[in-house]
């Protein structure tokens, strides 16, 4: 190739008549303008980027929403020259229609900064809570082999100059005593290399067993993992952050402490080494490290200055792996769903559209990483090679022992061997380590990425565990903040709602709601104010439309949702039982799914039998699966087992199971036959069970004393629920059903009556 490009020249230079030195000039000029322009095209299109991101700002394209003291929402344009304020959340940004604002909170950008010190110290605090703990011992232990790997380094490096030096010299048996050891080192230094593996693959694994249990108890306390993915906006993917992203990041944080502790020995170690030698061969020991430092430091300015954004790309790229995995999970989720309407084309269109968007990522940090990579191999391998050349030859060239060494039989020339060989050994280790510390800048720079992943998921956390969620609202003056008869008004700071509501736990197992809204994640005021007291025994039928409430007041009393505004009294969690339409059946056996949620050895403690667990499936006739199914211990996937009415049966056996005060049944029998649902209640009440039913078979209305009704305006009606009551109630129902029955055929009439008027 080189001679192909070396005619090549030739015969373009005679054609032209061009000095061959200018035309081999230009084109080194324009490979290295060509390549400049590769590199600093990315840093040109960034600064015209925030430049053109700036000038929006300024002229008004972004509107922030802030909150007054007394609760009104206004929106203020950005711009000096635009004074409008617009009530009640109207925004002027532009795109947003109807009066919406979309209120989001910017995020920032992982990187190597204040923030990444104060989220690594919290999780090494977790990953090392003590100085006595398993985590300790293990980084003690792998620091130590990282030291005696330094120490066996330099040794072989020794071993073999004085091989070289003997093979100079042509004597044969202390070379041969040389190779000897030199081979019985190397079985311990090849073990050490194992165990520093071993030792770095243990603290990962230690590291991440701390981290997955700490986060594991946030994540199950007080209701985080539905509050997280309900209520917070910030995590879309808690099963990726919870699994990958942890692994990725002990294992960074493992791998990067070997791989800087290890050259920092290296460089120290090497560097005493490198001056006793030099000091050896009567040589000046100062020029090489001044030599080493320069061209060491220039190399890291340079690479500094060239680095790719490392850890905003890796961050970006774990991100998108998480979204694609969550569109994985939702097609598993809802397959019937999706197979009844045939949506597999819309479905292959999302997965197709995340997958892309995570190649097109990653495409991008391989593109970055080529040449990054290429200017870091030439700087390192081959600059570093040169000025490791220099470094040998100066002890030769000025050392003070010539006239010592040329009397020695064979005129200094084993000795110097001896040293260069040595050197270079000494040398070209040093380089490694010098270059993985250089290249180390770029896996802390990942490692930014993946501990802003992790410690922001434990701020989560810790924030909705405590009742504090951000969330992207979408706020509208009429449909979202006001109740349409201006009875509540939802207040909002730095773009979230305010809860300013109270909770109390009664001591004498009563509900109470005093001006309590019903407030749905997205800020929809459902019903402005709610108050009703229930009483132990006053069994409660709710009923109303779509979207009025029903359901969300069951999630109110549960605690899932907070409570804005108003005053609730109500039992203790554990007095009240929610079943809802769709019973979640767990992991194990039969028995494990009447007792949900207590496990055996909580029933063990109650000093509940199986004899116990057999009467509750009988309240419910479901006795009759426990021989189908082969005994109480059989263990299968119950979802697919059970049938929808027998996983409802089976969720009303739990309520005889626990025997809570309070029932909170969401249409929970709606698959059950009408005379087995009878039977259910009946033995409920006799049970001294207060029920709170949401229900619309009217075979229910007699189990029940009182009534509940929601208009879907926002308001509601709480009365008693009597005969006369249940039968006006019937009878209005019979006649809504009629008229509703008469409808296509009235429909009908009005096709034919126009088909004549149009003949006519």
């Amino acid at each position: 190739m080189p001679t192909v490009i070396s005619k090549y020249i030739d015969s373009t230079v005679a054609k032209y008549n061009i000095p061959k030195e200018h035309f081999t000039r230009s084109v080194v000029a324009a490979a290295v303008f060509l390549y400049g322009l590769k590199l600093g095209y990315p840093y040109i299109q960034l600064l015209c980027k925030n430049s053109t991101t700036n000038n929006s700002y300024q002229n008004g394209h972004a509107a922030i929403i802030s909150s007054k003291a007394d609760g009104d929402n206004c929106v203020h344009s950005s711009t000096n020259n635009n004074n409008n304020k617009v009530q009640n959340g109207k925004s002027v940004m532009n795109g947003i229609k109807n009066g919406e604002a979309v209120v989001l909170k910017q995020q920032k950008s992982p990187g190597i900064n204040k923030e990444f010190i104060i989220q690594l110290h919290k999780l090494v605090k977790l990953m090392l809570p003590g100085i006595w703990t398993k985590e300790v011992g293990l980084l003690s232990m792998h620091t130590l082999a990282l030291a005696t790997r330094t120490f066996l380094s330099i040794y072989v490096a020794s071993m073999e100059g004085e091989i070289v030096k003997y093979i100079v010299r042509k004597d044969v048996k202390n070379f041969a005593i040389m190779l000897l050891k030199w081979l019985g080192v190397a079985v311990p230094a090849t073990f050490i290399n194992s165990v520093i593996r071993y030792l770095e693959n243990k603290l990962a694994l230690a590291f991440r067993s701390r981290l997955v249990s700490h986060a594991y108890s946030l994540y199950f306390r007080d209701q985080t993992y539905y509050r997280v993915s309900n209520l917070d906006g910030r995590i879309e993917n808690a099963d990726h952050r919870l699994t990958d992203d942890i692994t990725a990041f002990t294992s960074s944080v493992a791998h990067l402490y070997s791989h800087i502790t290890k050259p920092l020995f290296d460089c120290l170690l090497i560097a005493i080494a490198l001056a006793r030698t030099n000091k050896k061969m009567g040589a000046a020991i100062i020029p090489g490290p001044i030599l080493a430092t320069v061209v060491i430091s220039l190399t890291g300015q340079i690479l500094k200055a060239v680095s790719p954004k490392f850890g905003i790309l890796v961050a970006e790229e774990a991100n998108r792996k998480g979204y694609l995995r969550h569109i994985h999970a939702r097609i598993i989720t809802n397959a019937e769903e999706i197979a009844f309407y045939g949506g597999q084309k819309v479905e292959l269109s999302h997965l197709e559209k995340a997958y892309n968007s995570l190649v097109d990522q990653m495409n991008t940090i391989f593109s970055q990483r080529l040449w990054y990579v290429m200017l870091e191999q030439f700087l390192m391998k081959y600059v570093w090679s040169g000025t490791g050349m220099i470094m040998v030859s100066l002890p030769i060239l000025t050392s003070k022992r010539h006239a010592e060494q040329d009397s020695s039989p064979d005129g200094g020339v084993s000795e110097r061997t001896q040293y260069f060989t040595t050197t270079r050994n000494l040398l070209g280790s040093g380089a490694d380590a010098v270059e993985r510390l250089m290249s180390s800048y770029k896996e802390v720079v990942e490692l930014a990425g993946y501990t802003a992943r992790v410690g922001d998921m434990l701020d989560v956390f810790e924030d909705a565990s405590h009742g504090k969620y951000q969330r992207a609202v979408v706020t509208t003056a009429e449909s979202k903040h006001l109740a349409k008869n201006g009875g509540f008004r939802l207040e909002f700071k730095n773009g979230q709602p305010v809860v300013k509501g109270v909770i109390h736990e009664t001591k004498d197992g009563t509900i109470v709601l005093k001006n309590v809204p019903i407030v749905t994640p997205n800020c929809d005021v459902v019903c402005p104010n709610l108050t009703l007291t229930v009483m132990p025994g006053m069994h409660l039928l709710i009923t109303g439309p779509n979207g009025c409430g029903k359901s969300s007041l069951f999630r109110i009393l549960s605690g899932l949702w907070p409570v804005y505004s108003g005053e609730l009294r109500k039992p203790a969690t554990s007095d009240m039982f929610y079943i809802p339409q769709r019973p979640y059946m767990s992991l194990g056996s039969l028995a494990d799914q009447v007792i949900y949620p207590d496990t055996e050895a909580d029933m063990r403690k109650k000093g509940i039998a199986l004899g116990h667990l057999q009467r509750c499936l009988s309240l419910v006739h479901l006795d009759h699966i426990v021989e189908r199914e082969g005994g109480w211990h059989v263990t299968t996937d119950w979802k697919d087992v059970l049938s929808g009415g027998e996983k409802q049966r089976m969720a009303m056996a739990r309520l005889f199971y626990h025997r809570p005060k309070f029932a909170l049944l969401d249409e929970c029998t709606s698959a059950v036959s009408i005379d087995v649902e009878s039977n259910i209640y009946e033995e409920a009440k006799v049970a001294g069970i207060t029920l709170l039913t949401i229900t619309h078979r009217p075979s229910l209305w007699k189990f029940h004393t009182h009534l509940l009704q929601f208009d879907g305006e926002g308001g509601w009606k709480l009365e008693s629920l009597d005969s006369t009551m249940r039968l006006s109630l019937k009878e209005e129902k019979e006649k809504l059903e009629a008229q509703l029955a008469g409808v296509p055929d009235a429909q009908e009439r009005l096709k034919v009556s126009d088909v004549r008027n149009m003949k006519a």
